[in-house]
């Protein structure tokens, strides 16, 4: 992963040195697994120039958020994680007050404990001290493009006989995340070989995080999960994305090559 956070360096240097006066914004995008947080605090860690970072996972609805949306929109959207169970406006606002930061500023940094399900305290929020040289976000759909409409796709997507989930996400990614997505400086794409190796990465974070293998219905859990992703997962590794440099991975995550489209 070195060489993606290489990439992203440089990335920042250049753009430091058309916009000095300002941080850049650059998104890290990349399938479950593929390291994105990892390239990401491997750059804060460096702390030259001096990174903020935050996920878009640090920004979903809160709970009675997605359970209020599930009632209105489709019962699917309880699950976080698609397009439309994130707060972009809390997301735009974080970026906006790390880039107007001035020095003596400590600027609340999002956070969601995945454990509850729902937005941490902000008592917990860990907080940056001044205006940063660059800001990174990292999120599996960043930069994503309305995937192509199809029959359902896996058990999951037959539960949204009418499509409407599927129509629901595609237009949130057309309108406010396409939105979102435009401000950015940069785009990154981590890209994984294919999408069955998406589920492997994701197990593999599963277990470390628990320190133990997982159990059959934490299997059968996961393998549910990991629907919500599949269309929108498939639809990048197609080349849906507004993502300039690709990041090609192998199955054990080296770099075998980095692609800049035009």
């Amino acid at each position: 992963m070195n060489e993606a956070a290489a990439l992203i360096f440089d990335l920042v240097q250049k753009q430091r040195a058309r916009t000095p006066n300002r941080p850049a914004v650059i998104g890290v995008a990349g399938a479950q697994g593929s390291g994105k947080t990892t390239v990401c605090r491997l750059l804060e860690a460096a702390n030259r120039p001096r990174f903020a970072h935050f996920s878009l996972d640090d920004v979903y609805l809160t709970k009675a958020e997605r359970e209020e949306m599930a009632r209105r929109t489709h019962p699917l959207f309880i699950t976080r994680g698609p397009p439309g169970t994130h707060d972009i406006d809390r997301a735009v606002g974080t970026i906006v007050a790390l880039r107007t930061a001035a020095p003596k500023n400590r600027i609340p940094l999002p956070r969601f404990d995945k454990a509850s399900d729902d937005r941490a305290p902000r008592s917990d929020w860990p907080r940056f001290a001044g205006r940063p040289e660059a800001i990174l976000i990292d999120g599996w759909c960043l930069g994503a493009l309305p995937p192509p409409a199809g029959p359902p796709l896996n058990a999951l997507e037959h539960i949204d006989s009418d499509g409407r989930w599927r129509a629901a996400q595609a237009s949130f990614l057309e309108d406010q995340y396409a939105m979102f997505f435009a401000a950015f400086d940069a785009i990154i794409y981590l890209q994984a070989p294919n999408w069955e190796i998406v589920r492997t990465w994701r197990g593999q974070q599963e277990e470390q995080m628990l320190g133990r293998p997982l159990t059959p219905a934490e299997q059968s859990a996961l393998d549910r999960f990991v629907m919500h992703y599949e269309r929108i997962t498939r639809s990048m590794l197609a080349g849906r994305h507004k993502a300039r440099w690709i990041v090609h991975l192998d199955e054990a995550r080296r770099v075998p090559r980095i692609e800049e489209r035009a």
